[in-house]
């Protein structure tokens, strides 16, 4: 699956060249031919995987930005009213995922979401303590992140 992913940064690296603009559309551009190209072939290269994950990684990405319109749209009616009526709170959400790279993502993921902020790693990296503006039902908010950003980057990475 890298190693898929690498030739397809050489594709694309291989198309600005060609084309002469190293400029970051015509960058990606050049990364969604080569994944094209890549899925016309994949069956002679093994590389059914490799998109597959690539879905995957798409639908944590929509789930993102879905949640990041979703939240910036809350938070907006939230600060426009003439009462400001919050209760924030932290809540400590279990965390399912264990490496590194997967923690790291999830808790950017919150982070960027306004709203929510991601406060800190348990030692024993299992607990994530999330602060958020307006907490009115902890465990809804807690199955809300196990089943959206986490499952999805469960689903992508592993």
């Amino acid at each position: 699956m890298t190693g898929l992913f690498l030739i397809n940064i050489l594709l694309a690296l291989a198309w600005a060249a060609v084309t002469g603009s190293f400029s970051v559309v015509n960058l990606g551009f050049g990364f969604v031919l080569g994944s094209g190209v890549l899925y016309m072939i994949r069956e002679q290269i093994g590389g059914s995987t490799y998109f597959r994950r690539m879905d995957r990684v798409i639908s944590l990405v929509l789930l993102f930005l879905k949640e990041l319109a979703l939240s910036a749209w809350r938070v907006a009616l939230m600060v426009s009213r003439p009462k400001l009526e919050v209760s924030p709170g932290i809540i400590a959400f279990p965390l399912t995922v264990d490496r590194d790279f997967e923690i790291a993502l999830l808790a950017n993921l919150i982070t960027l979401t306004p709203g929510t902020l991601s406060v800190d790693v348990s030692d024993d990296r299992k607990i994530l303590y999330v602060h958020c503006v307006d907490l009115p039902d902890p465990e809804g908010t807690i199955a809300d992140i196990r089943d959206g950003f986490e499952r999805k980057i469960m689903e992508a990475f592993r």
